[in-house]
């Protein structure tokens, strides 16, 4: 998994220009990944932590819904993609296209519960 964390107001204040900029690195991104061995299996942008909806358990097992993000921070998790590829090295070389001075890239690899299941 490739998180994308940034400042939400350094994009909305963006041109059209700055934006479509941004727009081309990660077509850049998709093409390296495919021509590299990976391959993209999904992802999204996601809509502004402020439209998030965030769903919490008490220890009494009650449940409270608010509007907002779960923690406040400077920088929001703003997309992700998802990704098989059998060289962390190599993606974490192709994610530096995507790496902005406001942000952070996570990478991430998903458990496998079926192989720990077996193994």
């Amino acid at each position: 998994m490739v998180l994308l964390t940034g400042n939400e107001s350094a994009w909305a204040e963006m041109s059209e220009h700055q934006q479509a900029e941004v727009f081309e690195r990660h077509e850049k991104f998709a093409a390296l990944l495919e021509a590299r061995g990976h391959q993209i299996t999904g992802g999204q942008e996601l809509t502004p932590s402020a439209e998030t909806k965030t769903l919490t358990k008490s220890d009494d097992g009650k449940f409270s819904i608010t509007d907002g993000p779960y923690a406040e921070s400077v920088e929001q998790l703003g997309a992700f993609y998802t990704v098989e590829s059998d060289d962390i090295d190599d993606l974490l070389e192709i994610c530096q296209v995507l790496a902005e001075p406001d942000g952070a890239i996570e990478v991430r690899a998903a458990v496998d519960h079926g192989e720990e299941a077996a193994g």
